[in-house]
């Protein structure tokens, strides 16, 4: 049974005299995309100003013992975020980018406050589902929108500088906040910081950042075919169901990308919710911790303003298995590794690994959904990645709570390693240089 389709991007309104023409690409949006880039930063500095800290209070204020007891917060955050991914991409294409992005971040705003009241954890539990739901609304719509205004020719530069920005202020923030818990305890003083994250991330969007959506309507009007017909099945009127199986089952890179996401952010769970405390087991400082929790994020931030534009030149399928499997090695030296050095090499090569992951496949999602449902393709893959996180969660507990915090890092090395072989196998390329979407022509 056909699904019925949903409601396509309604029609861009005339523009008004002497109203400038809508235009696709970088340059000729380079104000509204910076703008956007800096709304992103701040996004994620709300999640950056608990990697260092939440582990270590779990422990430390509230008494926590057990593994998969003290990753709960990485649990239910992972959850909540998953689930309004899809919503976001959802209600993007019905009601427009920017509402959704004012909502995330009036989500966001009570959470660095219920982290420095929470009497118990499940305080900081619900603080962390209100996290989650604020992450997948804002950091999904920041993506839709750079990917809208963009267009298909630089549209792995555009995910570098997003997740770039996202991750380089994860790096910071956990950094800053460690030095922060170190000097002044594990509360208030690193979560001062959430609070003016998410007042002005709150006042740019709703002030400052346009909305988006009439860019994907230009785009879908203005394609080229695909040579090989590959994607002749993808055509303008997918269906709500339609979107999911694709992006979930049936399309090879789509589903690819999706298994690749899920396995990313599980690792990415696993060196946020254990790592700390595998680090602190072996006597490391707070803020010696807090370097290792940024440096991480930090390659990882940096590097994807490189590998985003790399793969516009190279292509996207051997940047991701590469970078997964690049992920693994890292993981593997985390687990015989017993030094700061060693701990900071591993850390650095995680970073590098997930740098060359995380916008390809964003940019590999744009490269084949089309764009009167990628906004809901973005929100399904966004549901499988952010899904790991609730899956390292809980698989890295387990496993820690059975065998201890080095075989949960092995097992997750394991997985990553597996994942790109998926990609090796079964994805196909879906961006070569010189072609300027690797989508089809609409249907007429």
């Amino acid at each position: 049974m056909t699904t019925p389709a949903s409601p396509q991007l309604p029609p861009t309104p005339p523009a008004g005299a002497g109203a400038r023409p809508l235009q696709l690409g970088l340059r000729q949006n380079a104000a509204q995309f910076t703008l956007l880039v800096v709304v992103n930063a701040l996004v994620g500095g709300m999640l950056g100003q608990e990697r260092t800290v939440l582990p270590l209070l779990g422990e430390r204020e509230f008494g926590l013992t057990a593994y998969t007891a003290g990753l709960t917060f990485i649990l239910v955050f992972g959850l909540a975020k998953a689930a309004t991914n899809y919503v976001a991409g959802t209600l993007s294409d019905r009601h427009g980018r920017k509402p959704v992005l004012v909502a995330g971040w009036l989500v966001a705003v009570p959470v660095p406050l219920l982290l420095i009241w929470a009497p118990s954890w499940g305080w900081v539990i619900f603080a962390n589902v209100l996290l989650g739901i604020s992450q997948g609304l804002t950091w999904s719509t920041t993506v839709i929108m750079k990917i809208d205004l963009v267009g298909p020719a630089r549209r792995g530069l555009a995910m570098g500088l997003n997740e770039a920005a996202g991750y380089g202020a994860v790096a910071l923030t956990a950094l800053v906040t460690g030095y922060l818990a170190e000097a002044y305890g594990l509360r208030p003083a690193p979560f001062l910081v959430g609070i003016a994250f998410a007042a002005l991330g709150l006042g740019l969007s709703a002030v400052a950042v346009s909305e988006t959506r009439e860019h994907a309507r230009l785009e879908a009007g203005s394609h080229v075919a695909r040579g090989d017909g590959r994607h002749d099945h993808l055509h303008e009127g997918l269906g709500d169901r339609e979107v999911f199986l694709q992006t979930s089952l049936r399309e090879p890179a789509l589903s690819s990308a999706s298994q690749a996401g899920l396995v990313n952010n599980l690792n990415d769970g696993l060196a946020w919710g254990l790592l700390p405390i595998l680090f602190a087991g072996a006597g490391l400082s707070v803020s010696r911790i807090g370097i290792l929790a940024a440096l991480y994020p930090a390659v990882w931030g940096v590097g994807q303003l490189l590998t985003g534009a790399l793969s516009d030149r190279w292509g996207r399928k051997w940047m991701i298995a590469a970078g997964m499997w690049l992920q693994a090695v890292a993981l593997a030296i985390i687990a015989v590794a017993d030094t700061f050095g060693a701990w900071a090499f591993a850390a650095a090569l995680l970073g590098a690994g997930t740098a060359m992951v995380y916008p390809t496949l964003l940019a590999a999602i744009g490269d084949v959904a089309h764009p009167a449902w990628r906004a809901r393709s973005v929100g399904v893959y966004r549901l499988w990645r952010d899904g790991g996180f609730a899956v390292g969660a809980l698989l890295a507990g387990v496993v820690a709570d059975a065998l201890g915090v080095r075989a949960a890092v092995w097992t997750v090395a394991a997985l990553t390693a597996a994942s790109g072989v998926v990609v090796a196998v079964r994805m196909y390329e879906t961006h070569h240089p010189g072609r300027q979407t690797g989508r089809e022509e609409p249907r007429r």
